[in-house]
């Protein structure tokens, strides 16, 4: 396992400055949320960015993963939409395009995978009408990364329409498509009492690509600093260690930015001790 962090964890600073700052911290992978600024992918000058953004990666020999989960970048009234399972097909055809835009950032600097979700269900469309836009709108996606040779880790998420490993596996199972590969949250698993969590790493180990982690109490979506919730992390790293899983381990504190590089510090210090003998 690659220890990472995600960048919407320092909000706050300049995404190339992140970067450095979390090499020099010993971060080996990044998580790259495509946002506002240098990061964004309807900035005329985006291409100039990815260019000078891959030989920085190189230099600082760290891998990375693109991340979609940007909340006002195509919406600046509401967070993270449009989704692929908005009842407006315009609007699902721009996240489809911003999905393409992160999987050609992707090809381009070599990433491990694209990690995405579904997206709330804002309507009152029953099950059946969600599941066909879903199952439109990410089968397109996957064809185009399969294209690109680029791998989908694909988020269930809390409150969103595909948000527990069950519904990932009904997913999976309507769609079965190569490309089709899971970004598993651990939090997300203790929220949803989704237990034990060496359970569920062991029991997906064939599809991940990308692994978030942070702590989390049952029950309640909100991503805390490591020690503040209820999960246990040792037996946990460890797993993840001897299991064979050699991605990446991005930790994503999203709400931590006001003091990112100090949080970034802390949680490297809680975690790299784990990994050790």
């Amino acid at each position: 396992m690659l220890l990472g962090y995600n960048t919407n964890g320092l909000a706050h600073h300049d995404p190339f400055q992140a970067i450095e700052l979390l090499a020099e911290i010993g971060y080996r992978s990044v998580a790259i949320t495509l946002d506002h600024g240098r990061l964004n992918p309807y900035a005329a000058d985006f291409a100039t960015h990815v260019d000078a953004l891959r030989r920085m990666l190189d230099r600082l020999g760290m891998r990375s993963v693109i991340e979609t989960g940007a909340r006002y970048l195509l919406d600046p009234k509401t967070k993270h939409e449009p989704t692929l399972v908005t009842a407006d097909a315009d609007g699902r055809q721009r996240r489809i395009d911003f999905l393409r835009r992160a999987i050609d950032v992707a090809s381009d600097l070599g990433s491990d995978c694209v990690s995405l979700w579904s997206g709330v269900v804002r309507d009152a469309a029953d099950s059946t009408t969600v599941w066909n836009r879903l199952l439109d709108g990410l089968k397109r996606t996957l064809d185009y990364a399969q294209a690109r040779r680029v791998r989908i880790g694909f988020e269930p998420e809390p409150g969103m329409f595909i948000d527990t490993m069950a519904a990932f596996d009904e997913l999976a199972e309507r769609l079965k498509h190569p490309a089709l590969q899971l970004t598993l949250d651990i939090g997300h698993l203790q929220c949803q009492g989704e237990l034990p969590l060496t359970d569920y790493v062991g029991r997906y180990a064939d599809r991940l690509v990308n692994i978030h982690i942070e702590d989390m109490r049952r029950g309640v979506h909100e991503h805390l600093m490591f020690g503040e919730g209820e999960i246990d992390f040792r037996p946990l790293v460890r797993y993840l260690c001897k299991c064979g899983y050699s991605g990446g381990v991005h930790v994503e504190l999203s709400r931590h930015s006001y003091e990112g590089p100090e949080a970034a510090r802390r949680a490297f210090n809680f975690l790299s001790p784990l990994a050790g003998p």
